[in-house]
């Protein structure tokens, strides 16, 4: 199992610099991934300060060299699928084949989306979604992509240079496994990056055995033939580590790929302690 950092892209008291240093301080910690959030505007308090995560793992490209740097996750719907993919082979270069990207529906509290006209129906994002999936999947493998759907248009494009991973630039889907399209969702593109509430307020961690039951019902293999990535987790460190090493190894046995933790907004010498301390493994 890999040990990831989910890390806030914003809130009270977090700067742009911060976050880069975080990025920055995880590789030499040991652990083996950095994955921001994506908002437009932050969750946590009134207009906090709110950074783009494509920039931000841009520069931490530039300080690291081991480190697999991405999102959890994604708005697909709150962006043109091919932009999205130009900045994704960008960073694919600058970290020279490092990059995934994790998309998803996107947060119901994520105030960028109706504050800016942007499409708040349930129904239609999760199409544009399903169908911005395929055209993100084509674009990051260097493919030349026609499609012509309800949402989007590609008339026989393909983007330049092709990624350094072959053949494509990871690509998971995030969602909770109570909506069963993002299985469906996943098994299309490299990996999943689940929880299991669809009330983004309550929090569930899976057990086990539900573990064991989401892997079997997900592709064996990615397109390159490595493990499918089943990336759990997505909060908090709790106090007792030594049962929470044990909980995390159980995942793994169960087939899990990834544990993720989290890093929220907070005192920036708190977000770094919670970095420099390192995986558990």
């Amino acid at each position: 199992m890999r040990h990831g950092l989910e890390i806030c892209c914003g809130g009270p008291s977090v700067t742009a610099s911060l976050l880069v240093e975080l990025g920055e301080l995880a590789e030499r910690a040991g652990w083996d991934g950095v994955f921001f959030e994506d908002y437009l505007i932050y969750y946590d308090g009134d207009d906090p300060p709110t950074y783009d995560p494509w920039l931000l793992l841009a520069a931490i490209a530039g300080r690291t060299g081991r480190i697999r740097l991405g999102t959890t996750v994604t708005s697909l719907p709150r962006r043109r699928p091919a932009k999205l993919a130009r900045e994704v082979l960008t960073l694919d270069h600058l970290s020279a084949g490092r990059a995934t990207v994790a998309v998803g529906v996107g947060d119901p509290k994520d105030r960028g989306v109706a504050g800016f006209g942007e499409q708040t129906d349930l129904k239609t994002r999760a199409a544009m979604l399903d169908e911005g999936l395929d055209l993100l999947v084509g674009l990051v493998g260097g493919e030349r992509v026609t499609h012509q759907g309800t949402h989007y248009r590609a008339d026989g494009v393909t983007l330049r240079p092709a990624p350094v991973q072959t053949p494509r630039v990871p690509v998971r889907v995030g969602g909770s496994i109570q909506a069963k399209a993002v299985l469906r969702r996943a098994a299309r593109a490299d990996g999943i990056v689940p929880y299991k509430l669809a009330d983004t307020d309550g929090w569930s961690d899976f057990s086990p055995d539900e573990v064991h039951d989401l892997v079997g019902a997900l592709p064996a293999t990615r397109a390159d033939g490595e493990p499918f990535d089943v990336a759990v987790g997505g909060r908090r460190r709790r106090p007792d580590e030594r049962a929470e090493r044990a909980y995390v190894g159980e995942l793994a046995a169960a087939g899990a790929t990834w544990w993720l933790e989290f890093i929220p907004a907070g005192d920036p010498e708190m977000m770094r302690a919670a970095v420099a301390r390192g995986p558990l493994r």
